[in-house]
């Protein structure tokens, strides 16, 4: 295994050399080991900077291998290449083929994704391009299919790009498993993986290996790029009064529109849709200067994304508010500012963001943090220091889902029958399954072929049946109905999201004498959550698409809407994932906030807000928890600053809320941050010590995550959320049938009904597993807080005041908000800040 860059240079074909020489462009050490690593057939990770050119490092030796072997590809696939975007996968594409024109080399190119047609795809597993780039979820179809073992055979190479963003989800588990397929499918397959942010490179680049009995079967090549142009970051010092609390950045409007007039192009990245929608509106009430803005977030219409994508590619865009749905590999050479909204909530999710700008080697990134609120001053300080020392927090591998698992075994059913032992030593071998236990896999392959005990006499959940082969005699798995695998193909993948709602700009018609009417065609903006609609009631008034929309009605899958003169929207937000905060990061959080030596690198006001907290109340040290309790308007609160993210705080709440009503404290409520945990009730909870004989350290003992967690979780509806989403994906609920779709309430009510019939029934479900995992590590972070609460054992300061102190104020200010990302900011809270000389 080789950490070091090698030294010396493989030899270029003329026609490559003499490229490079034209372009005067010269092959990069890391480029040229990179084809030495081809040419020995060696599984390779490559950690690069951004503007490293890694994608052309990855595409050379196949580039090489073509030319040196031409002729003999013809209609053979060579090399797959794996995209976590599809607008990725149709970049480098484009990518490619222009030094393939330019060279003359006799190499065809082709992507696969959700928007090919049917006819190209079917003609792809029948005479495929030599270089095929596609997602994980056209990968799973395609080793489903009859095809796969033809189509696959020839395969030499599979470049896994963004690899970092690709394995820590569920779709890198189905991609493992696709990937240990694909091995037994082409066994000279050299996997290679290219990425720019990593923190474990040996667990990833494990990842790209076969394994057995738990063990890495071949010790893959680690080449790191070190270095790069330091990049220019800094955290905006705005005159203007930092607010407590909220998203918006709504104080920074004037210096974020003067940024985007000092540079060529900008991208303001925001961490949920709908931060972009409000930002994008409240730019263009300032826009004095008609610069050209654009919005690009993943509701919006995928015509509306692509124009946006083309405007950014010739340049012609001053700026893009912007999501996730930007954040990776994708080249807008133009782009000179990154300008970050909020907290990036991880560092290397900021290193990913900022390598937007400048996306050259040779060159600085160029950023902008703009803090919304006063403890994101403190996390955008952190990311930046990170930033600085090149420290990444990329999460971890994820163990293989069950539900997954489930998916991929009808999967390989569909691509004919199989073998169960021989298809367990395919599945271990897959890094995320290496570990996977018999029984396990046995329960596995039981609730595909019945639905498992409690589901068996249904016959929509047998899937597989055994049969004996008449040539071998062994016992294989195959389909019970051809239909199966038309299900299959309507319902893959791991992405769940909320059921959508198309919405559909209409207008009214009719007058002078006629009936008013709505009509029902128009313009397709974009899609939203059937929750958020079914919330809203005619009349009602939101924001998308940058403009403020009037509800009419909800015919079908269709919300139709009108133009509104209204210049603020009645419900101003819809839903948008939150990024969690790293445990990276709040531990430098923390440090900082322990470190008043430090604070002069913070805002002047920043400073005031933490001396004020110095001298009214405590700074806790880096390895404790405060834990401050204070009376206001009758009720009494108590308030710990964890700095774990919001996850395992609202899960501490929850269980705490519990304790306390158990032993007749009468708390009333609870707000989570990223930061802290504030409970609020009618009893003194100073206290606790005299009334209920509790000390803190009692209050926070570990074993609430024992019988307090489980009677809570069997009394709450989270758990039948995470149930519902295991269903889908494993195929025990199909979202799609043949001809028609099912609404989210009809999921809901199908996951509810099962849920229950398990729980009673049958426990040990699988699917019932699948749940608790996925709740533990995603819904509850019970991980993370398990850590927090063994790290603050014996270490919890009580400060007892008289009022809220300055930390307090912003956590306060959290109670009662709407999921919304305005500044409407309560006045008596205001007022108590201001006597606190604030």
């Amino acid at each position: 295994m080789h950490y070091a860059m090698p030294n010396s240079a493989a030899d270029l074909p003329p026609v490559f050399a003499n490229w490079l020489k034209a372009r005067r462009w010269r092959l990069r050490p890391h480029q040229a080991a990179m084809l030495s690593a081809g040419q020995l057939s060696l599984p390779t990770l490559l950690i690069a900077p951004t503007g490293a050119g890694k994608t052309l490092s990855g595409f050379l030796p196949t580039l090489v291998n073509l030319t040196d072997e031409q002729g003999a590809w013809q209609d053979r696939l060579h090399t797959l290449y794996i995209s976590p975007l599809k607008a990725l996968a149709v970049d480098i594409a484009r990518n490619l083929e222009d030094p393939i024109a330019e060279m003359g080399l006799s190499v065809s190119v082709e992507t696969r994704t959700g928007d090919t047609s049917a006819h190209k795809r079917q003609r792809q597993k029948r005479k495929p391009p030599n270089i095929l780039l596609t997602t994980p979820e056209q990968l799973a179809l395609l080793l489903a299919s009859r095809e796969a073992e033809t189509l696959f055979a020839s395969l030499k190479t599979i470049i896994f790009d963004e690899l970092h963003a690709l394995v820590t989800s569920k779709r890198g588990e189905l991609l493992s498993l696709g990937l240990a397929r694909l091995r037994k499918l082409a066994p000279n397959l050299r996997p290679v993986g290219l990425s720019a942010t990593v923190s474990n490179p040996l667990e990833l680049a494990h990842w790209l290996v076969p394994h057995a009995g738990g063990k890495a079967q071949q010790e893959p090549q680690i080449l790191r790029l070190e270095g790069g142009t330091t990049p220019d970051i800094s955290v905006l010092d705005s005159s203007e009064r930092i607010p407590w609390s909220g998203h918006s950045a709504r104080y920074a409007l004037p210096d974020l529109y003067d940024a985007i007039k000092d540079h060529k192009t900008s991208l303001l990245f925001v961490n949920t849709r709908s931060q972009a929608e409000h930002l994008f509106r409240a730019l263009w009430t300032i826009n004095d200067d008609t610069l050209a803005i654009a919005l690009h977030h993943g509701s919006l219409d995928a015509n509306q994304r692509r124009k946006v994508e083309a405007a950014m590619a010739k340049g012609s865009l001053r700026a893009v508010v912007c999501t996730s749905t930007l954040d990776l590999g994708i080249d807008w050479g133009d782009v000179d500012m990154v300008i970050h909204i909020g907290a990036p909530k991880g560092a290397s999710r900021l290193a990913q963001r900022i390598g937007r700008s400048n996306h050259r080697l040779d060159e600085p990134s160029k950023a902008l943090l703009v803090p919304s609120n006063c403890f994101e001053v403190l996390e955008c300080r952190a990311a930046l220091d990170a930033n600085y020392l090149g420290d990444q927090d990329t999460p971890a591998v994820r163990k293989g889902g069950l539900d997954v698992l489930a998916q991929h075994i009808l999967g390989r059913a569909c691509a004919g029958p199989f073998e169960a032992m021989a298809f367990f030593d395919e599945i271990t071998a897959a890094y995320p399954y290496r570990n996977l236990e018999w029984e396990m896999f046995e329960q596995a392959m039981d609730f595909v072929a019945t639905g498992g005990y409690a589901m068996r006499a249904y016959e929509q959940f047998a899937k597989l049946k055994r049969t004996k082969d008449n040539e071998s005699g062994k016992i294989l798995w195959r389909l019970s109905h051809p239909k199966r695998a038309q299900q299959y193909r309507l319902n893959i993948g791991t992405i769940v999201e909320e059921p959508m709602v198309k919405i559909r700009l209409t207008s009214w018609k009719g007058g002078s004498g006629e009936p008013r009417r709505l009509g029902r065609g128009g313009r397709v903006l974009g899609e939203v959550e059937e929750m958020f609609i079914e919330g809203l009631a005619p009349g009602d008034s939101f924001l998308f698409a940058g403009q403020v929309l009037r509800f009419e009605t909800l015919l079908e899958n269709n919300a139709l809407v009108t133009r509104t003169h209204h210049k603020e929207p009645k419900v101003p937000a819809y839903y948008g994932g939150k990024f969690p905060l790293s445990t990276y990061l709040a531990s430098r959080v923390r440090a900082m906030l322990a470190d008043p030596e430090s604070w002069s690198r913070l805002p002047v006001q920043v400073q005031n807000w933490l001396v004020a907290q110095q001298q009214r109340s405590l700074i806790p040290a880096a390895d404790q928890m405060l834990v401050e309790t204070f009376p206001r308007a009758g009720k009494f609160y108590l308030t710990l600053y964890a700095f774990e993210g919001r996850l395992a705080l609202q899960t501490l709440g929850m269980l705490l809320t519990r304790r306390l009503e158990r032993a007749g404290a009468q708390p009333l409520g609870f707000v989570a941050t990223d930061y802290a945990l504030m409970i609020w009730g009618l009893k003194d909870l100073a206290r606790l010590e005299l009334d209920l004989g509790w000390s803190f350290d009692h209050l926070f003992d570990e074993d609430m995550l024992g019988d307090d967690l489980d009677a809570w979780l069997a009394e709450s509806a989270m758990l039948k959320r995470s149930f519902r989403n295991c269903a889908l994906i494993s195929g025990m609920i199909e979202r799609r049938h043949p001809g028609k779709e099912k609404s989210g309430r009809q999921i809901t009510m199908s996951s509810d009904l099962i849920y229950n019939v398990l729980r009673e029934h049958e426990p040990d479900h699988l699917l019932l597993k699948a749940t608790w995992e996925d709740a533990s590590a995603g819904l509850l972070d019970i991980g993370r807080l398990s850590d927090m609460l063994a790290r603050t054992k014996g270490r919890i300061v009580h400060a007892a005041l008289k009022e809220p102190s300055p930390l307090a104020i912003p956590v306060l200010l959290e109670i009662g908000k709407e999921p919304i990302y305005g500044e409407a900011e309560d006045q008596i809270l205001l007022e108590a800040a201001q006597n606190l000389g604030l």
